[in-house]
């Protein structure tokens, strides 16, 4: 597998000073994706700017990992619903004739 994509974990803790069990634990609610590379541990590098919201959540505003996890989950649901409203307001405006 090629690496360009992916950013060395140990790099990102090593920037963020965080612990190892805290990226661990976002990885075990699936907030985050880990994969392995010739025994070193990466995530994507589309992944990088939710995990250092999730860094600031827990380290800034002493948030725990379970607490990040619903903070996503209801992040989403919101960003879905105004998705569903876009799109319900732009097949009224069709059928007003705006």
């Amino acid at each position: 597998m090629e690496t360009e994509n992916l950013i060395p974990l140990q790099a990102i803790i090593t920037h963020h000073n965080v612990e190892v069990t805290f990226i661990d634990s976002l990885h075990e609610y699936g907030l985050i994706e880990i994969t392995t590379v010739h025994e070193t541990r990466y995530i994507f590098k589309e992944q990088i700017r939710e995990l250092e919201k999730m860094i600031r959540w827990h380290y800034e505003l002493d948030i725990n990992p379970e607490g990040i996890e619903t903070i996503s989950h209801l992040l989403k649901r919101v960003n879905g619903l105004q998705e569903e409203l876009v799109a319900a307001r732009n097949r009224l405006r069709i059928y007003e004739g705006e």
